[in-house]
């Protein structure tokens, strides 16, 4: 048996249960419970703060776990722990900012002796470190945006995804410490197990499946025989589309196919109309679930 490790709440806990369901995890949850059985035996759901769960799959309390990458290096699991897949989804960047009447605009404005707060400590020492700067590092656990204006630091350093945050709280962007997103990540010891490795393989090729079917749609239509090398062209398909011939349709003596495909999704407007052109009718465009390659 595995355990996996999700998030209880926040931004990215609403998306990772959708992939889960997607790929057929579907997780049984009984009242407030911190654990939960899913569909398949093997694998148990542990539900914590995304900020703990580095170091709840780091000390292989969980075999598996969905976290940030910004949280992975503040709790300095990388050794510990093997990243699986990156979700590409709750991308942030953790930045100092200063206030918007600061002189402080760049990393070169930044003293020795200044005072920056933040929930990112650790990643906030290595980076200044790692510039040559001596700051008074301030940890606060949330409301870091008004420190600057409350007298008791001169910077934050904060997750921002679009820097909407900020400016509403008259901050501006000094510089980038890094940025993040989701990822699957595991225990080391937990991948050199034989049996939890090829369980955790396979949930990983599951939640992988899902990921790739999101930008892909099948289309389906049916079109004269004779138009088919045309339409190929168009809509080649990830190993060919597949054509099967039509009986009999609506009483004509043309000879018709039956053709479908998946294809990229930001394509399909442009694949449409050129179906239409080449007389493809019955055109259906269908969103897939998962794709096993």
């Amino acid at each position: 048996m595995i355990l996996l490790a999700l998030p209880n709440k926040g931004r990215i806990s609403k998306p990772v249960n959708e992939i889960l369901e997607k790929a057929g995890l579907k997780i049984t949850v009984r009242g407030r419970s911190l654990f939960a059985n899913t569909v398949d035996d093997e694998i148990k759901v542990m539900f914590a703060r995304a900020k703990d769960i580095p170091e709840f799959v780091a000390d292989g309390v969980a075999d598996v776990g969905v976290t940030g990458y910004d949280l992975m290096l503040e709790r300095d699991t990388e050794d510990k722990i093997d990243t699986l897949l990156d979700f590409k989804f709750g991308s942030a960047r953790l930045v100092i900012a200063s206030p918007e009447n600061s002189e402080i605009n760049s990393l070169e404005d930044i003293k020795d002796g200044m005072k920056i707060a933040t929930e990112f400590p650790c990643l906030t020492r290595k980076y200044l470190e790692k510039k040559g700067l001596n700051l008074e590092i301030i940890e606060l656990s949330g409301a870091t945006e008004i420190a600057p204006f409350i007298g008791i630091a001169d910077l934050i350093c904060d997750l921002t995804s679009t820097g909407t945050t900020l400016k509403l709280n008259r901050l501006k962007e000094v510089c980038e410490v890094v940025s993040s997103t989701t990822r699957l990540v595991a225990n080391k010891n937990a991948l050199e197990d034989e049996e939890k490795a090829r369980k955790i393989s396979e949930l990983m090729n599951a939640i992988r499946s899902v990921m790739y079917a999101q930008s892909k749609r099948l289309i389906m239509l049916n079109a004269p025989k004779s138009n088919v090398e045309e339409i190929i062209k168009v809509i080649p398909g990830m190993n060919g589309p597949t054509i099967s011939e039509v009986k009999s349709y609506q009483n004509t003596d043309v000879p018709m196919v039956a053709i479908q495909a998946v294809v990229e999704e930001n394509q399909i407007f442009t694949i449409v109309n050129q179906l239409e052109k080449l007389d493809g009718r019955d055109i259906l465009v269908v969103p897939i679930e998962r794709i096993i390659n």
